[in-house]
């Protein structure tokens, strides 16, 4: 691969698209978009949300030390956006977005009822990085649409459209699987099978149009000529 060097900078993309709902002491709400938001922790469940100081949103975290982050579809792409450009300083973004807001179960900040997931969390640190603070939070509890679970209780987020965003851009987050966790190593023949059109990069690069679909059988048609 021909590379160019970039000064030091945050190329990890995509990332996930959260809007983050708050309430501060007087319960005013509020809601923007973080850019920078992920898993740190499987026991206990944590995750951390990177604000910048001068956000609005910034504020009614820090001051009760709470928050309510929101996965929203790709149906809600417009108002996500609306919400990370528009300040809760002059706008009532919540009103302004018609969202639904409900009450959060063990937290005060509500969360958006038109979002398919919600995660609610208490902060349990706050290490100022630069021109970001980074919030590490335990989650308290979440919010699952029932229609994105199957009969064995397994959450599909690939049902729930939701978005990425990627170098300022919004993208759909795709539905098809390329592999799971383990496959490369699998011994169920029903996984191996699964992904058995997947193959390594070297076998892709030597192929000139490499594809993940797996491979069509080839069907021969009886061709009869047509008597005159």
């Amino acid at each position: 691969m021909n590379k160019e060097l970039f000064k030091g900078s945050v190329v990890l993309n995509p990332v996930p698209v959260v809007m983050v709902t708050s309430r501060n002491k007087e319960g005013k709400d509020n809601v923007f978009t973080v850019a920078w938001a992920g898993t740190i922790c499987t026991k206990p469940p944590m995750l951390s949300i990177a604000i910048r100081p001068e956000r609005l949103s910034y504020e009614y975290i820090k001051e009760s030390m709470e928050f309510t982050v929101n996965l929203p579809n790709t149906f809600q792409v417009r108002e996500t956006d609306f919400c990370g450009v528009r300040s809760g300083r002059d706008t009532d973004k919540i009103k302004e977005m018609n969202f639904q807001m409900v009450e959060g179960t063990h937290i005060s900040a509500p969360y958006i009822s038109q979002c398919p997931i919600n995660i609610e969390c208490k902060v349990k640190q706050i290490i100022p990085l630069g021109t970001h603070d980074l919030f590490l939070a335990e989650v308290v509890g979440s919010h699952i649409e029932k229609s994105l679970m199957d009969e064995k209780g397994k959450i599909h987020f690939e049902w729930a459209n939701l978005i990425t965003y990627c170098h300022g851009e919004y993208l759909p987050m795709s539905k098809k699987a390329i592999g799971q966790f383990g496959f490369s190593v699998a011994k169920n023949v029903e996984i191996i099978e699964k992904f058995s059109h997947i193959k390594t990069y070297d076998q892709y690069m030597k192929n000139p149009k490499p594809t993940n679909k797996p491979l069509k059988k080839k069907t021969i048609k009886n061709k009869s000529k047509k008597k005159k």
